[in-house]
């Protein structure tokens, strides 16, 4: 009965822990699903560097009239395809996208595909 009369103190209590809580809220992740090596515990990801293919073949032009080279970096949809998945360097992206804008004007590539159903 003496618990009932004492007034509790107004803070949050510490984690069950006792480590205190990163600012989101949620106590830090570990075990088998958490933590920085992931569900499957150790094993790394290893993603292959994308290399630009006109570096590496030493195609130094890119021609608008080239479309079936230029069909590789355009998407079904019809969008031109981005470095991060192309794995294109900069300045041949920018020359690559120029020259598939000028082959959408002259008909050789397509603005976008055939409708949805």
């Amino acid at each position: 009965m003496a618990d009932e009369t004492t007034p509790q103190s107004q803070s949050a209590p510490a984690s069950e822990g006792g480590a205190p809580r990163p600012q989101g809220g949620r106590p830090p992740r570990s075990g088998p699903g958490g933590g920085p090596g992931g569900p499957r515990g150790d094993r790394k990801y290893f993603r292959r560097k994308k290399v630009c293919k006109f570096c590496t073949e030493k195609i130094d032009a890119i021609d608008y009239k080239d479309y079936r080279l230029l069909g590789q970096f355009v998407a079904e949809s019809g969008r031109i395809v981005p470095r991060r998945l192309s794995g294109v360097c900069t300045p041949h992206q920018r020359r690559l996208s120029r020259a598939i804008k000028q082959a959408r004007n002259i008909a050789l590539l397509p603005f976008a595909s055939a409708s949805r159903p």
